[in-house]
């Protein structure tokens, strides 16, 4: 796949934000070769196009695979395994946030809530210290409940919600 000289900022840009959100920075650039194409590339097309090594492209794409945000097609008449990225950039979000609360989130909710049942009859822990770790828990399942509710919502609906921003504020009486 030829790269246009834009497509090859935005692949290298996606590439370094990769590495900030924790993720390698091939693996990002594979999804942001994957993002843009119009059509969906063999390993051998993302080797070439991103001039990496064949056993990182292999690894990279079942990473993401693993995060759900690319997967296996096939093309008639070709037997390799094609790969296509989620395009819709909204259900991409979606899909990252998601992976992120079960890999994230939901172990930090688990070992939060060990930490308060044995912080029950813990009589070395300081109270104070308790109380921190009792405020963390309750933050993280006040975030996750809000996170399974707007989950729910219907995208056009959240949409109208994010624009409304710090005006919401008006709608619920606060200023």
């Amino acid at each position: 796949m030829k790269l246009t000289p834009i497509m090859q900022k935005f692949i290298l840009h996606w590439g370094e934000m990769g590495t900030r959100w924790g993720v390698n920075r091939t693996v990002a650039q594979i999804h942001a070769l994957l993002y843009l194409s119009p059509q969906p590339l063999h390993a051998e097309e993302i080797v070439e196009t991103l001039e990496v090594a064949r056993s990182n492209v292999s690894t990279s794409l079942k990473e993401l695979q693993g995060w759900h945000l690319v997967k296996i097609v096939h093309v008639m008449g070709d037997r390799r395994d094609h790969f296509e990225s989620v395009k819709d950039m909204w259900e991409m979000f979606m899909v990252i946030v998601e992976q992120r609360k079960q890999r994230e989130i939901d172990p930090t909710l688990t070992m939060l809530r060990s930490c308060v049942l044995e912080g029950e009859a813990d009589k070395q822990t300081p109270a104070e210290i308790k109380q921190r770790i009792s405020a963390s828990l309750e933050f993280m399942e006040t975030l996750t409940g809000w996170y399974e509710q707007m989950r729910t919502v219907p995208q056009p609906t959240l949409l109208k919600l994010m624009k409304l921003g710090a005006r919401i504020t008006a709608l619920l009486g606060r200023k």
